[in-house]
């Protein structure tokens, strides 16, 4: 059942990068530029106000899921405009508003690794502190053969050489972050999941939500 539960949190990730490139590679650039988007979270800390304070999460225009905060655009900018936005918005209601606001963004970690799921991470977590967040590999987890997948490209990330530039790369909402098999094939991951589909439609509810 685990061996299932694996397989199918790596098709999620296949079904949300369908129609990947092999051939195009994700730059350091592309890679570090962090941005909220719909369905991430952000925990928003508001000094001496708790009713606006909390766990958010984005819905799909944009903007932040609260009674209030819904007029808030958090998506497409980096994370100072949102904290500009934020600001002008607090002013509203407080005086010389304190606040803190940090961003979490869903990430799928799937393949050899001892408890692959879908994780929501603080933008900067590198591939390879969101492998260990997952429990680290498997005795037959290749940590020389990582791929992450992203807006339809892959890139290979070998995490065996922890202070190599790709192992620090930062991760991105939506990002798959697999962990190969000592000895297999990509291949191998997909072929057992024509039997699971059941668990595969659950799974994909599971990160929709």
């Amino acid at each position: 059942m685990l061996r299932f539960f694996r397989v199918a949190i790596v098709l999620v990730g296949l079904f949300a990068a369908s129609g990947l490139s092999a051939q195009n590679a994700v730059t350091p650039d592309q890679a570090n530029a962090q941005i909220i988007g719909p369905g991430d979270q952000v925990r928003i800390v508001v000094y001496r106000q708790p009713e606006l304070s909390g766990d958010f999460a984005i819905a799909s225009n944009g903007t932040i899921v609260h009674p209030l905060y819904r007029e808030v655009q958090v998506t497409g900018v980096p994370i100072s405009v949102v904290e500009d936005r934020l600001r002008t918005f607090l002013t509203k209601y407080v005086t010389n508003p304190q606040f803190v606001i940090l961003p979490l963004v869903k990430v799928i970690v799937a393949g050899e690794v001892k408890a692959p799921n879908v994780y929501p991470v603080p933008p900067e977590t590198t591939v390879q502190q969101v492998v260990a967040q997952a429990g680290g590999p498997t005795d037959r987890g290749a940590m020389d053969d990582v791929r992450m997948v992203r807006d339809r490209q892959e890139v290979r990330i070998d995490l065996s050489r922890p202070n190599s530039e790709a192992a620090n790369l930062q991760i991105r909402s939506g990002d798959l972050i697999l962990v190969g098999r000592q000895g297999a094939g990509f291949r191998d991951y997909i072929a057992p999941v024509t039997s699971s589909l059941g668990l595969v439609v659950s799974l994909i509810t599971l990160f929709r939500r």
